[in-house]
C-alpha cells in the first residue's frame, strides 16, 4: 500500500466477548509511531454494532468510536474482526457481512479465531488460503474452502484484490507480522527483528535497535 494520505483508519471491530489477547499486539503497534517506516501513518477507530459500549472476554468495556452501519471500505485501509464466542450466536454475523463488501472493494480483511469460522460460514474463505484454530475448527461449517486451508499460525492470501489475513487464537504475534507487512507499516528489516522480539527471543531486541538506528 502507498502512503496516501495521512492518517489512513484500520478499522478494529468490537463486540460482546471479544478475545483482548488477539488483536493487543496488532492494535498497540500500529498505534505507536516509533519504528514505524511512515509515522502517524495509521489511526485505529472502534466499529461496534452500535454505540453502545460493549463488553470483552476480559470483562473491558469499550465505547466504540463508530457504528458498524457507518464503516465503508472506501474511507479503510483495513478491517480487522478478532474472535469471540458470540460468533456462535451470530454475534459476528453484520461485520463478516463488512468483511465481505471490503474484500469485494479490494480493502484488506484480518480475522482471528473466531471470525475465520465466522468468515467460513459465510464463504469468504472459499478459494483462499487461509487457517484457523484447527482445520476442524472450520470443517463442521461445510464450507467449499477445504482444500485451501494452510496449517500456519498467520496466513495472507493475496490472490484478488482484497487480501486477506487470517490466523489462530494462539499466534496473535504472527497475526500482527502479517497485519504490519500488509500496511507496511515497518521496513522489512525492522519487522524481522519485531517479530523474533515479541516471539520471545531477546536477540530481536538488539535488532530491532539496529534496524531502526
Amino acid at each position: 500500500m502507498s502512503p496516501g494520505t495521512y492518517p489512513q483508519t484500520v478499522h478494529l471491530a468490537v463486540y460482546d466477548t471479544l478475545a483482548d489477547w488477539e488483536t493487543g499486539h496488532a492494535v498497540a503497534h500500529i498505534n505507536n509511531p516509533e519504528y514505524q517506516a511512515h509515522p502517524g501513518r495509521y489511526r485505529i477507530r472502534t466499529v461496534g454494532p452500535t454505540m453502545e459500549s460493549i463488553t470483552t472476554a476480559g470483562g473491558v468495556r469499550i465505547a466504540p468510536d463508530m457504528a458498524l452501519a457507518d464503516l465503508d471500505p472506501r474511507d479503510s485501509a483495513m478491517l480487522i474482526l478478532p474472535g469471540a464466542s458470540d460468533y456462535l450466536n451470530g454475534g459476528l454475523t453484520g461485520f463478516v457481512d463488512a468483511a465481505a463488501d471490503f474484500l469485494a472493494a479490494g480493502t484488506p480483511v484480518a480475522g482471528i479465531c473466531g471470525a475465520t469460522v465466522a468468515m467460513a460460514q459465510r464463504g469468504l474463505l472459499d478459494g483462499r488460503r487461509h487457517t484457523s484454530n484447527a482445520a476442524e475448527a472450520l470443517s463442521w461449517t461445510g464450507y467449499a474452502g477445504a482444500a485451501d486451508y494452510v496449517d500456519e499460525p498467520a496466513v495472507t492470501d493475496d490472490s484478488r484484490a482484497g487480501h486477506l489475513i487470517t490466523a489462530a487464537a494462539m499466534h496473535p504475534v504472527p497475526f500482527a507480522r502479517e497485519i504490519f507487512a500488509e500496511l507496511d507499516l515497518y521496513a522489512p528489516e525492522t519487522l524481522a527483528a519485531w517479530t523474533k522480539l515479541y516471539s520471545g527471543d531477546p536477540a530481536g531486541y538488539y535488532e530491532l535497535m539496529a534496524a531502526t538506528s
